[in-house]
Formats: C-alpha cells, sequence, structure tokens
C-alpha cells in the first residue's frame, strides 16, 4: 500500500512559503498503515503536472495532489487532471451552492464568474466537501490507482483528509499495520551514540527499522515496524527499546509520542509539583520563552522572561551589578548566575533559566570567542552556570543552546 503527493504551486519553489501540506499528509496516512513513497514539488505549469501525475500513477495506488485549485487562470490542476484521464468539467449544482452561500454570508465583494467557475469539477470525480473553502477536493480513479486533489490552503486540506480522505481510504483498502516509536536523547551527538549502539543496531529483527534524527544537541530515535499482526510489531518494537535503555539510558529523556519534547516534560514536571518558572535571555533572544509558551497550559507554570539582549538592560532591569561585568565580561559564569538568581528573585519564582554569550558574528560587549556560551540555572536550593562552546553558525550557537538550557534544568527538577 504505497502513496506519493505532489504539492503544485510556484510559491513553493521559489521559496516563498514551506511546503507544511506534505509533512501533515504524510503523518496522518501513516497512522493508517499507507507508506508515502516519494513526494514532489512542480510549478503551475501543465506539461508538469501531466508529467508528474503520469509518473505518481505509475508508481502508487494514491496520489495526493495539493494546489492548483483556485480561481484563478494560473490554477490549472482540475484542467490537467481531465486531460490526463481523457475526462471533461461539468458544473456540480452542489458546490455551486456552497461558494454562493460563502459569499452571501462572509464575503463582501460580489461573486463573480471566476468563483463560479470552481463548481466545474471532472464528470468522473467524487467531490468531497469542502466546509472551509470553495475549491472542493476530488476523489477519482484511474486505471488501478485514486487520485485525490485538494485545494493548497492547509486548514482547508487538513479538514478534507481527516474528515474525508483517510475515512474512504480506510473503508476502500486492506492495509498493513505501521508502527513508530521515538526516542528522545539529549547531551550527544548522533556519531558517538551511533559507536554505543553498534553491536546492537546489527543484530536488530528484519522487521524493525531504526533511524537516527539529530537536531542541534538533540538525537531522536526512531523504531518503525511494518506487518499484519500490530501485536507482534508493537511488542518487538517494546523489546528493542528495553534494550537500548541498559546501553544509554542516562541520555534517553522519554519517548516523543508519550512524553513531548524536553520543554513540555519540564512543563509537565511542574505543573504537578506546583512550582514556577521564569527566564532571562541574552543572546537567545526570548526563543527559550517561545518555547515554553508554544505548550498549551504554560501559564501555570511559566510566570515571564526578560529579555535583557545589550549590556546596559542586563544592569537596568536586573540589577546585574556592572562591577560584576567589568571585572568578569558580560560573557561569563559569574554574570549568568546573577541573571538567573535575580529573575526568579524578582518574577518570584522557583526555578530560573539565564543565557548570555556570544553567538557572532561579531563579538560585541565581550571578547569571549564566537560561540562562547554560558547556561544559568537557579533552583530552590542552588544556582550554577556552565559553559560551552556551541560552534561559529550564528542560527546554530542559538538553537544549540535553547535545547541545552532545557536539558540542564531537567536534570535539576528531577532531583526535587
Amino acid at each position: 500500500m504505497q502513496a506519493e503527493i505532489i504539492t503544485i504551486g510556484d510559491e513553493i519553489l521559489i521559496g516563498q512559503i514551506v511546503d507544511s501540506n506534505s509533512a501533515f499528509i504524510s503523518k496522518e496516512l501513516n497512522k493508517i498503515g499507507v507508506s508515502v513513497y516519494q513526494i514532489t514539488s512542480i510549478q503551475d505549469d501543465r506539461e508538469h503536472i501531466l508529467q508528474a501525475l503520469k509518473e505518481a500513477g505509475e508508481r502508487s495506488t494514491i496520489v495526493i495532489v495539493t494546489g492548483g485549485l483556485g480561481p484563478t487562470k494560473d490554477d490549472v490542476t482540475k484542467q490537467a487532471l481531465c486531460e490526463f484521464m481523457g475526462d471533461e468539467l461539468v458544473r456540480d449544482d452542489a458546490v455551486l451552492n456552497h461558494i454562493e452561500e460563502i459569499f452571501k454570508e462572509y464575503i463582501s465583494t460580489p461573486i463573480s464568474d471566476l468563483n463560479r467557475e470552481q463548481a466545474m469539477v471532472p464528470s468522473r470525480a467524487v467531490v468531497l466537501h469542502n466546509n472551509f473553502g470553495t475549491a472542493p477536493g476530488l476523489w477519482i480513479k484511474n486505471e488501478g490507482t485514486v487520485f485525490v486533489s485538494l485545494p493548497g490552503v492547509p486548514f482547508e486540506m487538513k479538514n478534507l483528509i481527516t474528515k474525508s480522505v483517510l475515512p474512504k481510504i480506510v473503508k476502500e483498502y486492506n492495509r498493513p499495520y505501521i508502527v513508530h516509536k521515538t526516542i528522545m536523547t539529549y547531551g550527544l551527538g548522533e556519531s558517538a551514540i551511533a559507536e554505543k549502539l553498534e553491536d546492537w543496531e546489527n543484530n536488530l529483527p528484519s522487521f524493525i527499522k531504526f533511524a537516527y534524527l539529530p537536531n542541534l544537541g538533540r538525537v531522536r530515535l526512531r523504531f518503525s515496524a511494518k506487518g499484519d499482526d500490530k501485536e507482534v510489531l508493537v511488542a518487538g518494537i517494546e523489546e528493542q527499546i528495553r534494550n537500548i535503555y541498559l546501553l544509554i539510558g542516562d541520555i534517553i529523556y522519554g519517548e516523543e509520542e508519550e512524553d513531548g519534547d524536553v520543554e513540555k516534560q519540564v512543563g509537565t514536571w511542574l505543573t504537578n509539583k506546583k512550582m514556577t518558572l521564569s527566564t532571562a535571555e541574552s543572546f537567545t533572544g526570548g526563543s527559550i520563552a517561545e518555547k515554553i509558551t508554544a505548550i498549551p497550559g504554560a501559564s501555570d507554570y511559566f510566570k515571564g522572561s526578560v529579555v535583557c539582549y545589550a549590556t546596559e538592560t542586563k544592569v537596568s532591569l536586573l540589577d546585574v551589578p556592572q562591577e560584576l561585568i567589568d571585572k568578569y565580561s558580560v560573557v561569563s559564569e559569574e554574570v549568568a548566575i546573577a541573571m538567573a538568581e535575580n529573575v526568579k528573585n524578582k518574577l518570584g519564582t522557583d526555578f530560573a533559566i539565564a543565557t548570555t554569550g556570544n553567538a557572532g558574528p561579531t563579538k560585541g560587549d565581550s571578547d569571549a570567542k564566537v560561540g562562547t556560551v554560558y547556561i544559568g540555572i537557579s533552583t530552590p536550593n542552588r544556582t550554577f552556570a556552565q559553559k560551552f562552546m556551541m560552534g561559529s553558525h550564528r542560527e546554530k550557537v542559538v538553537k544549540k543552546s535553547v535545547n541545552k538550557a532545557f536539558e540542564l534544568l531537567y536534570k535539576e527538577i528531577l532531583n526535587f
């Protein structure tokens, strides 16, 4: 059972938007036992669309196409589908009524003939009702392959996938089970982990695939299994997870599907303990606070952040003594400790994170080498800071430091 995804739009190819649709569709298909063989992005161009449809149809049982269903002349997906399948466009009165109702209720500009044209659909298509837009989804069988055409607007596409496409696939096809489990590790690089796991990995059962997913100080380890007996797949993966804990249990922070990333685990722990957190960020510029507040319910434990990017802000807002900065430099263990202690006291929290460092490309107010980072952690019992060298790439320095900050905090909160 194999699927392909084709995304249509010049805006994707020129980098104007990111193709998030394919990631969502792939994940949802996997949940119902459909493997994605290939993802292709192409132009709003008749020839390209026809060629992509031909190639995908030769390889896969299901081809899902997103984009190119708008009312303007550059949207040619429906016409290309008809040409590819030897079909013609016909008016669907239910779709037309839906379009007219949307314009009547929600859109101030008058409906045009271009808008009405969206009610034209291939005659052989099963129309998938789009609650949130004027372009319907289309389900068309052609020579043993199902072609599904969906609007490119993400919230419209997601609703059609979950409410119409997936239930229809489940009803019409027998599918194998696909089981994934992802273990999260922090503090050790991909190659170092691979070295520790080499013998174990060489002896994995043939039905289990194992992959490394590195990301700046974090490495996710994914187990995948595919087959007809779900219980066998789950039991096999669980056995290997137990084995891997024996080898690298000291750097494992949980399972992604159940526990979430370490920042989510921090939030869950703080909520359960009724304890609170604050942050003081310099070179990370609020990135730590952003990750915290992206978690629903963060207001239960996160009291706020002081983004003290400039040296004078550390002095005026956080009361870091100027003489401390003059003596040790603004990028120093002493300043990181002062920032963590002072933000914890000012916001009245149990824990605090502080960051100060030189992310580059220039040295700024400190002579510290680019990539030099100090991360401070303040707990109810102690405050400390650690030095790290995070490299010379600015974005990499920031992201690695954010991940390291959560790792350090997580280790501390487990002591309470």
